[in-house]
């Protein structure tokens, strides 16, 4: 019986140091993500500059379209609302919501990509055309590749959900973090859209 004590008292630190060291992870990815928002923060700061002081912007030959755009920014924002259900299931316990409500916001990912990419193929002019070709090609295509990284995360949750047990409604960290970065791929595009789109169409 003391023995039995004795263990469980020993387990109750490694628990609660368990329990800390996920909470500092999360944590880690929310500082990551403010220092990145701070380098979009010098784009998206550069490109008002640039802005103001430009005699027409954008030039004549690289305007830019809405309906794409807009209809990308449909897709992503609303996966979103999306990934936050996959969250949702885990902490009920339900892995099978999980995959599901992932699976639909990585085909989304995807979709919006997709459509990033076919923009860029149908513009007609590319990254060292002008300062504002510079500055959107820059400013997307950074977003795009965390986008892609987001994607990378979102599959890496359903594959590790492949495990029996890895996740649960007690251990859903990483299914957390990968919502969190998500979250923060959507707000960049949100200011990104405002900025590069509808700014320029005014």
């Amino acid at each position: 019986m003391q023995g039995t004590v004795d263990s469980n008292v020993q387990a109750t630190p490694v628990a609660v140091a368990h329990e800390e060291h996920q909470d500092l992870r999360v944590i880690g990815l929310i500082t990551f993500l403010c220092s990145e928002f701070l380098m979009f923060a010098g784009f998206f700061v550069l490109f008002l500059v640039y802005r103001a002081e430009a005699a027409a912007w954008p030039p004549e030959g690289t305007e830019v379209e809405l309906l794409l755009p807009a209809i990308n920014t449909v897709i992503l924002v609303s996966s979103s609302f999306v990934i936050h259900y996959g969250d949702v299931a885990i902490k009920k316990g339900d892995v099978a919501g999980l995959r599901k409500w992932y699976i639909i916001t990585a085909l989304m990912g995807a979709v919006f990509l997709a459509g990033q990419v076919y923009e860029y193929a149908s513009l007609g002019y590319g990254l060292t055309t002008n300062l504002f070709s510079n500055c959107f090609y820059l400013m997307t295509g950074f977003h795009g590749l965390h986008v892609f990284i987001g994607l990378v995360l979102i599959l890496g949750v359903l594959w590790r959900s492949r495990r029996q047990d890895h996740y649960g409604a007690e251990k859903h960290t990483g299914v957390e973090m990968a919502e969190i970065y998500w979250h923060f791929v959507d707000i960049v595009w949100i200011v990104l859209f405002s900025l590069i789109y509808l700014l320029t169409l005014i």
